[in-house]
C-alpha cells in the first residue's frame, strides 16, 4: 500500500519583506496618530539645496528626528538654529529606507511665543464664556466727540499718527493724552490706572487705547486679564487700535470698537470735516426749504382766516344794517311824497269842482270850509310824518342797542382767552384759571392781561 500524504499541521507563513514591514508601520503610525504638538530643542539642523529642513528635536531624556518640507518652512517668521527651543505641530511617520520613525512638521514657532499664544487662547476662551466679547454689551461711539482721551506712550509713533489723522479730519476736537508704558513690567499697572483715572475725571466722552505693532511678547500687556477686565469695566466708550492689521489682542475683543491700526482708530473717532460740512450744508438747505414751505402755508392760512374774520366782523353787519336803514328812509320819503302828491291832487280837484259848482253866494262859506279842510289836511300830514319819524327813530335806537360797538362805547369790553392764534370769547369768569393770558377789546384798543384770580358774581 503506497504511503499516503500526511497533512501539514504548520500554518502557512506570511513573510514580510523589510520594505513591506516599514511601509505597514508607517501606514499604521500615520493613521493611528493625528496632529501632535511637540516642544523641544533643535539640534543637527541641516538645510540641503532642496529647501527642506532636517533636524532632531530633543529634551533632556529623548530625541526624535524631524523633517519640514520647503512648502511649509517658507512660512516661518523666524530663523531656526541649533539650540532654539521650539513648539511644532507635526504628524508621526516612518522614513522607510532606514526604518526610522520621524515627525513631519507642518508648523513651527518659538516655544516662548507658543506659551504666550496658548495663554492667549486660554484667556480668550475664558472671557468669551463670561460674555465679555458679546456684541450686545458694546456701546456706540459718539458721532462727534467733545474730547478724545488717548491712552498710549507719549513718545511712541502711534501717538504721532493718531494726532496727525485727527488734525487732518477734524482739528476742532480737543485731545487729552494719558501717557503710559505700552510694554514691559509696568505697562499693565499703568494702563489699568489710566483707565480708572479717565473714568474719575469724566472729561472725555470716548477713549482710544493704542500702540504700534510688535511681536506677541511686545503686545503682551494688551493680552493680560487685568487690562481686559479694566477695558470691559470702563464706563466710557473705548476704541482699541493696537499694532498692525494682523495683530489681534484680548483688549481688541473686549473694547467697544476694534481698529486695525492707530491711524484707522483715529479715523473711526471723528468724522471727515469736509463730509460733515457738506452734510451740514445739505441739512441747512433742507431746513430753509421746510421753513419757506411752512411760512407759505401759514400765509395761506392767515389769508383764509383774515377773509373769514372780515366776513364775520361786526362792522360788516353794521354796514349792511346802515344800508338797510338808508333803503327804508328812501322808501319812507317816497311814500310820503306819494301821499302828499295824492292829497294835493285831490285838493286841486276839489278846488276845481268847487269853483265849477259853487255859486258866488256860497263862496264865502266854501272858503271857510276849504280853510278848515286845509288845516285838517296839514295836521293829518304832520301827524303821519311824525309817526313815520318816530318809528324811524325807534328802529335806529333798537339797531344801535344791539350793536357791539355801541356796547363797547358804554364802557363794556369783549374778553377772550389767548391760546396761540385761537381767540375764545369768555362769558363765565370760572372758565379762566390763574396764569392764563386774556385780551379785552374796548371801544378803542385792546388790553392784554394775565389772570391772577377769579370770583363769582355774588362773591364779596
Amino acid at each position: 500500500m503506497p504511503d499516503s500524504p500526511q497533512l501539514s499541521l504548520v500554518p502557512e507563513r506570511d513573510v514580510y519583506t523589510v520594505a513591506r514591514l516599514n511601509q505597514e508601520v508607517r501606514r499604521r503610525l500615520e493613521s493611528g496618530f493625528g496632529a501632535l504638538w511637540v516642544e523641544g530643542e533643535l539640534s543637527n539642523l541641516r538645510r540641503p539645496g532642496s529647501g527642506h529642513l532636517y533636524f532632531t528635536l530633543k529634551d533632556d531624556r529623548a530625541q526624535v528626528k524631524c523633517a519640514m518640507f520647503a512648502g511649509r518652512n517658507r512660512l516661518l517668521d523666524f530663523r531656526p538654529g541649533d539650540g532654539t527651543q521650539v513648539l511644532v505641530r507635526a504628524k508621526l511617520s516612518v522614513y522607510e529606507p532606514r526604518g526610522d520613525y520621524q515627525l513631519i512638521v507642518e508648523h513651527m514657532e518659538e516655544a516662548g511665543e507658543g506659551a504666550l499664544r496658548r495663554a492667549f487662547e486660554a484667556l480668550k476662551k475664558k472671557l468669551a464664556a463670561e460674555g465679555l466679547f458679546a456684541e450686545e454689551r458694546k456701546r456706540p461711539l459718539p458721532g462727534l466727540p467733545q474730547r478724545i482721551g488717548v491712552i498710549t506712550s507719549a513718545s511712541g509713533a502711534a501717538l504721532r499718527d493718531v494726532l496727525k489723522v485727527l488734525r487732518r479730519r477734524f482739528p476742532a476736537v480737543p485731545v487729552l493724552v494719558y501717557p503710559v508704558s505700552v510694554q514691559g513690567e509696568f505697562a499693565v499697572g499703568e494702563i489699568v490706572a489710566a483707565l480708572k483715572l479717565a473714568q474719575e475725571r469724566a472729561d472725555c466722552d470716548v477713549l482710544l487705547l493704542t500702540r504700534g505693532g510688535g511681536s506677541l511678547e511686545d503686545l503682551q500687556a494688551f493680552n493680560e486679564e487685568r487690562v481686559a477686565r479694566a477695558v470691559a469695566d470702563c464706563a466710557i466708550p473705548l476704541v482699541c487700535g493696537v499694532g498692525h492689521e494682523i495683530d489681534v489682542t484680548i483688549a481688541d475683543f473686549v473694547a467697544d470698537r476694534r481698529a486695525p491700526t492707530p491711524s484707522a482708530a483715529a479715523e473711526i473717532l471723528v468724522p471727515d470735516r469736509r463730509e460733515w460740512l457738506r452734510g451740514l450744508a445739505a441739512t441747512a438747505n433742507r431746513l430753509v426749504g421746510t421753513v419757506k414751505q411752512a411760512l407759505g402755508q401759514a400765509a395761506l392760512q392767515l389769508g383764509f382766516v383774515t377773509k373769514r374774520l372780515e366776513q364775520q366782523h361786526p362792522g360788516q353787519r353794521l354796514r349792511q344794517q346802515n344800508q338797510r336803514l338808508d333803503e327804508l328812509e328812501l322808501r319812507l320819503a317816497a311814500h310820503l311824497r306819494h301821499r302828499l302828491d295824492n292829497a294835493a291832487g285831490r285838493l286841486a280837484e276839489a278846488r276845481a269842482h268847487l269853483h265849477r259848482v259853487s255859486p258866488a253866494q256860497r263862496i264865502g262859506r266854501t272858503a271857510d270850509r276849504v280853510d278848515v279842510a286845509s288845516r285838517r289836511l296839514a295836521g293829518a300830514t304832520s301827524r303821519i310824518v311824525d309817526q313815520f319819524r318816530n318809528r324811524l327813530l325807534v328802529a335806529a335806537r333798537a339797531l344801535d342797542a344791539v350793536s357791539p360797538l355801541a356796547t363797547l362805547d358804554r364802557g363794556y369790553a369783549i374778553v377772550s382767552r389767548v391760546d396761540g392764534d385761537d381767540r375764545t370769547i369768555i362769558q363765565d369768569a370760572t372758565a379762566l384759571s390763574p396764569g392764563e393770558r386774556i385780551e379785552a377789546r374796548l371801544a378803542r384798543g385792546i388790553v392784554l392781561a394775565d389772570v391772577t384770580g377769579t370770583r363769582k358774581e355774588n362773591d364779596s
